[in-house]
């Protein structure tokens, strides 16, 4: 199938939720981020923040203990949840267990930036998506996203509510196939992989495929190459969960969220340059876009 295109007109005839103008914290929803290490102590604070910039109204963070300190101080907004860490400095498997009341309490959850492909995080992922409600919307991030390549069945119990943000190489870990065999059918891949998981798929490049289980596809071709860079992934991703926890359904979440990270790294590109700006440049930008598709 040819998917539809993701542009303005899309996001005018598909708008987000609208808050009232007495809506507190709590009504705009709550955003737990799980993820990072103490080999990338500050991942957290890009999807964090982005998760705020997006609109949500509460945010907690939880990553290893000796990186919630200081993380907690560069993001005095979100409240911080320390978690132990393995040896080699990742989050221990057994963690999960530290945050079942959290997970009881929030909204949307952004699982896995921050983190790195082991067995230990596979079973970590497993025991928080055994452990999240059926109303709670998931991003799948990095590392938590790979590990779904033996967690089919747990995601699709969440029935529509997971959303994975795969690029090319970890969709290829997802799915088992090439890289390249991928980039030749980039939107059929995606749509199988959204059927067989149940899940929303962001499977993004320069064009970005968005895809969910009921067939329905959109095609985003407003990335660039600025925005190939570290950290922008976790914006993404935090963007998404801001969305979804303020009551955006997951596909539509998905995809404003994809329009609004391209078009802060093309706005970015025009006034800072085509490619060295940072992740944390997209940061400030998001809270209009939201507001004004239109905007330059």
């Amino acid at each position: 199938m040819t998917p539809a295109a993701l542009d303005a007109a899309w996001l005018r005839a598909h708008p987000l939720p609208t808050l009232d103008s007495d809506s507190d914290k709590n009504s705009r929803g709550r955003v737990l981020v799980v993820g990072g290490a103490e080999f990338v102590p500050g991942a957290l604070r890009l999807t964090g923040e982005a998760a705020l910039r997006a609109g949500a109204g509460k945010l907690q963070m939880a990553t290893v203990r000796s990186a919630a300190m200081s993380l907690g101080v560069l993001v005095p907004e979100a409240a911080m949840i320390a978690l132990p860490a393995q040896g080699d400095g990742e989050i221990a498997a057994g963690a999960a267990r530290l945050l079942t009341s959290q997970l009881e309490r929030c909204d949307a959850l952004v699982l896995g930036p921050g983190m790195n492909i082991s067995a230990h995080t596979d079973e970590f992922v497993a025991a928080i998506l055994a452990a999240a409600g059926p109303e709670v919307s998931i991003i799948l991030d990095a590392a938590a996203l790979t590990s779904g390549r033996e967690l089919r069945s747990l995601i699709a119990a969440h029935d529509g509510h997971v959303i994975l943000t795969p690029h090319h190489g970890e969709m290829a870990i997802l799915t088992g196939l090439s890289a390249e065999a991928i980039a030749q059918d980039p939107a059929a891949i995606a749509l199988r992989v959204a059927s067989d998981f149940r899940a929303i798929v962001i499977l993004k490049g320069d064009r970005s495929v968005i895809a969910g289980p009921d067939g329905a596809c959109l095609l985003h071709e407003g990335g660039c190459v600025g925005l190939a860079t570290g950290g922008s992934g976790d914006v993404l991703a935090g963007i998404v969960g801001g969305l979804a926890a303020r009551g955006s359904e997951p596909m539509r979440a998905a995809a404003w969220g994809s329009w609004v990270h391209g078009k802060a790294g093309r706005t970015l590109a025009q006034t800072v340059g085509s490619i060295g700006f940072l992740a944390r440049e997209l940061l400030p930008l998001i809270p209009r876009l939201l507001e004004d598709p239109d905007c330059d």
